[in-house]
């Protein structure tokens, strides 16, 4: 699959990197976002690229130095007692600014407690010929090791970045897939390039879950587990967690309950599975965080939604080959299940954006009583960033649909809105297929990706 997006992080690196004084760049993320590929894309030819393994510190030191030796001749003929005289036998011998770039850093730490002190001392003598970059997949670790105030690191790093997934449009790009599709296939992989390279090596969506997720040997089949283990202890609680949250369980009440569970016993596994980027907690547009009693937890990872929510549940079916129930249930779930991440992505689109000329803040859901009778759920609710208009959405993923109906029930409920008065509403429909009923309101999967750009 050809390298594509990461356009900002590529400038920032390049441009860091070209800097007249050698630099310290800090590069995190959790696993497979395409970090490495992301380093490797920006390194030049004789630039050196040490991937850290958990081995003993003289191994690791011995391996380095066999990389670094391909650049200067004669390097790793030295023993080098310890990884100060390394960097000090390095910054001798290198006669031009060179980048040293170390993935899986924290591998270095376990072996070397004492690293972080002997780079500090390194950065602080800004006497360094080369330039420096850690990366690492533990996010946990790589911020106690940069972020936290009490590390020898903390506040040396001329940039620190943390990768996040790709977006939409750039999958649509890679996987030459129509707009509908790239939408599907994304409420599946997600924004994560290595996902998305497993699924060029097949020809459909529904054959790489086949073979990938409903099979003991799939790339997929224990996703979630690898991916936590970099950051986390307690593995049983937290699959327990994420397996209610994908089942439907997203109030505090409900999660606690089914993990039997005082919910206030709840609130550091969850918080940390926000702070990684596994779980979001949602409020109602116009609500304050911190004193909301409406809050949702949701899972925010795309394929980690779909597993809980078909995989984890079947798995001792799939451990005997009995997969045709459980692709019966995703594809009878499916349109559903996509529906839900449809209303994500328009959020995001709308989110910053302008329509109708007009710029629009965040978007989110709203959910309340507007009477004692009376309920109501909107997908999308956005204020603009003068405070004059209110945008209000509908977002539907299915065959057919009366724009001109939904559009009239949509103003309807729009007019019931506690927080509506004083402002201009602009009604849009988000939908999958163009209405036969025409209307300059309705947004289809094109538009949407293209305000994602």
């Amino acid at each position: 699959m050809e390298f594509v997006d990461r356009i900002e992080e590529t400038k920032k690196l390049n441009h860091i990197l070209s800097l007249e004084k050698s630099t310290f760049i800090v590069m995190y993320g959790r696993r497979r976002l395409g970090k490495s590929t992301l380093l490797k894309h920006v390194l030049r030819k004789n630039d050196i690229y040490f991937l850290a393994d958990q081995t003993e510190k003289r191994l690791q030191i011995e391996t380095l130095a066999k990389i670094i030796a391909q650049n200067i001749t004669g390097f790793d003929k030295v023993i080098y007692p310890n990884w100060s005289v390394f960097f000090e036998a390095l910054n001798e011998k290198t006669d031009k600014k060179v980048t040293l770039c170390i993935d899986e850093f924290p591998n270095l730490v376990n072996s070397s407690p004492e690293l972080p002190s002997i780079l500090q001392n390194k950065l602080d003598s800004k006497n360094l010929k080369f330039n420096l970059i850690i990366c690492g997949s533990s996010q946990q670790l790589m911020y106690g090791l940069v972020l936290n105030a009490n590390s020898p690191l903390y506040g040396r790093a001329d940039s620190i970045m943390k990768i996040g997934p790709i977006k939409l449009p750039y999958m649509k790009e890679a996987l030459h897939l129509s707009s509908i599709e790239s939408i599907e296939e994304y409420a599946v992989w997600g924004g994560v390039p290595r996902y998305w390279e497993i699924r060029e090596n097949y020809s459909n969506m529904k054959e790489t879950i086949v073979n990938e997720c409903l099979s003991t040997n799939g790339t997929f089949y224990e996703e979630p587990l690898k991916l936590f283990k970099d950051d986390i202890k307690d593995m049983v609680k937290t699959s327990t967690i994420m397996s209610y949250i994908g089942n439907g369980a997203n109030r505090l009440s409900e999660i606690a309950g089914r993990c039997g569970e005082v919910a206030t016993n709840l609130s550091r596994p969850l918080n940390k599975l926000i702070l990684l980027g596994y779980l979001k907690k949602e409020i109602p547009f116009g609500e304050i965080e911190r004193n909301c009693k409406k809050s949702l937890y949701k899972i925010n990872d795309p394929y980690i939604e779909f597993h809980y929510r078909y995989i984890q549940p079947y798995r001792s079916l799939i451990e005997i080959g009995r997969t045709a129930p459980i692709l019966s249930e995703i594809e009878k779930d499916f349109t559903s299940f996509v529906g839900n991440h449809w209303e994500n992505r328009c959020r995001e689109a709308v989110s910053g954006n302008v329509l109708d000329g007009i710029t629009f803040g965040m978007a989110y859901r709203w959910w309340g009583n507007v009477s004692r009778e009376e309920r109501i759920e909107l997908d999308v609710v956005a204020e603009s960033l003068d405070k004059k208009h209110l945008l209000v959405g509908e977002c539907k993923w299915t065959k057919e649909e009366n724009a001109d109906r939904l559009l009239k029930e949509l103003n309807e409920k729009a007019k019931k809105l506690p927080f509506a008065k004083g402002h201009k509403i602009i009604t849009k429909l988000f939908l999958k297929n163009k209405p036969n009923d025409t209307s300059d309101s309705v947004l289809l999967p094109d538009d949407v990706i293209e305000m994602l750009k």
